[in-house]
């Protein structure tokens, strides 16, 4: 006869109990481990992604009193992008994600800066930032040296610092206000002296106004990119009167973040040309 095993009296942790009493009547639920939940990857991050959770979702943008010109962001996520489907809906230009922090460039980047310029938008890339990696001139010369250039061709965009809640941990990575504002000020000097242009900086008012104290030293030279997904932009980051560009949605046609740039096409162009 086989030999008997031992049962053993040590109590079972009530989760454990609950497991099995939800197996034995089919109803086990799906997993949920820590593992499941954990934060996004690091170089997962894409232009506005903490948008619609921190600042809501609401309404149907208005287009105000400047003719507005469509745009698209792109990053990883979007893989190859249907560019002539998107310039036949009346996109005329389109930033792509080159870089993030010192770690990452996005795989698709040629198909997708190069797909653009090729059916005729005013295109540009962007680099997403992760201040608690690397120092801000650090990481403007990994975007440059990775396709966040410049040049004079009237079909290219000034680089985007992309500067918005930490996808990773602490929303504000860590930094006090001077700290963001040191951060962000070695970027776009290093920025600067590499291309002869400023970069644009895309932020949401909220983060902003948490993170940098809501500093108003950079609006005289870096033209602003706002993030808000609402039927107007509200009201702007410090010193700001008056927005280049609006990020207004995040389920748009073809590719989820749609743009508008405030003003006619020839307004696109003049950013362009610098």
């Amino acid at each position: 006869m086989p030999a008997h095993r031992p049962v053993s009296l040590r109590p079972r942790p009530l989760a454990v109990l609950v497991t099995a009493l939800l197996t034995a009547l089919g109803l086990a639920l799906p997993l949920t481990s820590a593992r499941a939940a954990a934060a996004p990857g690091r170089g997962s991050a894409s232009m506005g992604m903490g948008v619609a959770a921190h600042d809501g979702r609401s309404g149907t943008p208005s287009t105000g009193d400047a003719t507005p010109t469509e745009g698209v962001d792109v990053s990883g996520h979007q893989g190859n992008v249907a560019w002539s489907t998107l310039w036949n809906s009346g996109v005329r230009w389109a930033y792509t994600k080159a870089t993030e922090g010192t770690y990452y460039t996005n795989p698709y980047f040629a198909q997708q800066y190069n797909g653009s310029y090729n059916v005729g938008m005013i295109r540009g890339a962007y680099h997403f930032a992760t201040p608690d990696t690397t120092s801000g001139a650090t990481q403007a010369n990994y975007f440059v040296d990775h396709g966040g250039g410049w040049s004079r061709d009237g079909k290219t965009l000034p680089g985007v610092l992309d500067i918005e809640w930490n996808p990773y941990g602490a929303a504000c990575y860590g930094k006090t206000a001077g700290g963001m504002v040191s951060w962000i000020s070695d970027f776009l000097n290093t920025y600067r002296a590499r291309t002869g242009r400023d970069a644009v900086i895309y932020t949401a008012t909220s983060w902003w106004s948490d993170c940098t104290g809501d500093y108003g030293g950079f609006a005289t030279r870096n033209p602003l990119w706002i993030a808000r997904y609402a039927s107007t932009v509200g009201t702007l980051p410090a010193g700001w009167s008056y927005y280049t560009m609006w990020q207004y949605t995040s389920s748009g046609p073809t590719v989820g973040d749609h743009d508008r740039f405030n003003g006619a096409l020839h307004r696109v162009q003049a950013l362009a040309n610098g």
